[in-house]
């Protein structure tokens, strides 16, 4: 089995035709939205699923282009409803002026969510993307069954990335919509308070046990071999836990030491990222018990129990 970076690696080529309506499948169309960047990778992916009437998954960013793209690709068909995996304005923004353009309602697992209030001095790293104020026409749940044009679609919770985020598969065939849970290029950012590494990691769990293999990523390409991708995501979260246990061995007992020990060559820009999920992993290791936490006048300190 392929390692996560091996594999990401492996998808780092994607082109998605900014902008124009790609046919994955019959029923299944892609248009991406052009706000490539650092954790977009080539932008946001718009699902169109269905043929003379249609679900529009992850509206994207509120880019007027971007709109204009969907509107043309959508072809005044009827829009049923705009899903979203989660409220991440990159997946979100461009909802409200969507529905008004279609009359198409929102759904969404309700409004944007924290899992645990922010802690003194702790910064929130995505607080300016988390679409906090959009409030869902209808709130989807985990197990729901939506049909559209005919098609059955399963509604998975697959928290972790955030709160509300959700999967949503294509009953009867191998694909699923893994938004930002699952992505080909690289593994999601778990950004605590936003994030909990304890339920991606069960997220991943239920996925890679799901009848569901060709994943359908809101950025980059498709992940064809999906649970095999899932399980070598699974294998480097683990690693990684290991790492942190034996840096805290080593002495590196705060968040920005273990950064450097763990990622030596990392770019400046994305250390931030690495810093959140390096304290998303410290929170799951303290709640499971292996990690103890100190506060100080000069911030938390880590030690292994």
């Amino acid at each position: 089995m392929p390692s996560a970076a091996e594999a990401a690696d492996e998808s780092t080529g994607f082109e998605p035709d900014t902008g124009r309506l790609v046919e994955i499948v019959e029923g299944i169309g892609r248009v991406t939205a052009p706000n490539r960047g650092p954790y977009t990778f080539t932008g946001t992916n718009t699902y169109l699923v269905g043929v003379d009437e249609l679900l529009v998954i992850d509206p994207g960013p509120a880019d007027s282009r971007h709109l204009k793209a969907l509107l043309a690709a959508i072809a005044k068909r009827p829009v049923r409803a705009i899903a979203l995996t989660h409220t991440h304005r990159d997946h979100s923004g461009l909802a409200r002026r969507l529905k008004k353009k279609t009359g198409a309602p929102i759904w969404s697992n309700g409004r944007h969510r924290l899992y645990r209030e922010a802690r003194g001095f702790e910064r929130m790293r995505l607080a300016r993307s988390c679409d906090f104020d959009l409030e869902p026409d209808e709130i989807l749940e985990d197990g729901q069954i939506l049909y559209i044009d005919g098609i059955s679609i399963g509604v998975l919770g697959t928290p972790g990335h955030c709160a509300n985020h959700l999967s949503f598969s294509v009953n009867g065939s191998p694909y699923v919509f893994t938004g930002d849970h699952v992505m080909g290029w690289s593994s999601t950012v778990i950004a605590p308070p936003d994030g909990s590494m304890g339920d991606y990691l069960q997220s991943l769990e239920r996925l890679i046990v799901s009848p569901f293999s060709y994943y359908l990523p809101a950025h980059g390409g498709p992940v064809p071999e999906g649970r095999k991708y899932a399980r070598a995501l699974l294998a480097h979260r683990q690693q990684r836990n290991a790492q942190i246990l034996e840096g805290l061995e080593q002495g590196a007992t705060t968040v920005p030491k273990l950064v450097a020990r763990i990622y030596p060559t990392l770019k400046p820009a994305l250390r931030p990222a690495a810093a959140k999920t390096v304290e998303a992993h410290l929170d799951y290791l303290a709640a499971h018990g292996q990690v103890a936490v100190k506060g100080g006048l000069f911030g938390r300190r880590y030690v292994r129990r």
